[in-house]
């Protein structure tokens, strides 16, 4: 499979037509049709479903357009890491992160770091423990904060001095919000939506829900999930339930 075959199956995706495509890559039509046959019957999947006026990828498409949307970025970092000088600290740095606390330890370290190294760069993408693992994987990103769930024979680590706090997020108007000490008993009848990452009832950093709740997560009524809270709080916000 060559970079350059990808790059013309991206501009295809971009552009969701055959015709379209050519006079953005200077090909002709039949040299690009021809290029992605032959894509496909290397792979030995059909990558698109052909329309009358615009494609549509194929699910085994939509991995492929995924994964060859790596590639780009991923050449792009190791030309810049080459690049720099070795006596010159300098380049960017990527970050992949939930929302946590740790984020504000991240940032006074970048901060102290700013005069000894004024060139380096840092980028920060949002995303819950899967996202966030995903791009660690494929080399994406340097290194991820994470609430927990780590696999520490596969990964370096180093535990940071903060503490995120959970609890229940709620409406004003909600009849929880009137109490002082919401208790486990509050939420057995309510709408819950939890983050996508809770697996049954343990969380990503270990701690049993099952444990604080007193019932497993299936007796319980799971309306929703979300992978970033922001998202989960928009959910709460418009009456769908209460969120952990």
């Amino acid at each position: 499979m060559e970079f350059r075959v990808l790059q013309y199956f991206l501009a295809v995706t971009r552009e969701q037509s055959i015709s379209r495509a050519p006079e953005a890559l200077h090909l002709s039509q039949p040299t690009l049709s021809r290029q992605l046959r032959d894509l496909e019957d290397e792979l030995g999947k059909q990558l698109f479903v052909r329309g009358s006026r615009r494609i549509t990828l194929t699910e085994e498409g939509m991995i492929l357009r995924r994964r060859a949307e790596e590639i780009p970025a991923l050449m792009q970092m190791a030309k810049e890491e080459v690049s720099f000088s070795n006596d010159l600290i300098a380049g960017d740095v990527s970050i992949g992160a939930g929302e946590t606390e740790g984020v504000r330890y991240l940032a006074r370290a970048a901060r102290q770091l700013r005069e000894a190294c004024p060139f380096l760069r840092y980028h920060i993408s949002s995303g819950d423990s899967t996202d966030v693992l995903e791009s660690l994987e494929c080399g994406l990103i340097d290194f991820g904060l994470l609430f927990g769930g780590l696999d520490t024979s596969k990964h370096a680590y180093i535990t940071l001095p903060v503490r995120d706090t959970y609890g229940v997020l709620m409406r004003r108007d909600s009849p929880l919000a009137k109490k002082d000490r919401i208790e486990a008993a509050d939420l057995w009848d309510e709408p819950i939506i939890l983050n996508r990452n809770t697996k049954d009832g343990i969380s990503t950093d270990g701690r049993s829900l099952n444990h604080w709740l007193q019932k497993d997560l299936s007796e319980l009524n799971i309306v929703a999930t979300y992978s970033l809270l922001y998202n989960g709080s928009l959910m709460v916000e418009e009456g769908v339930g209460y969120a952990l």
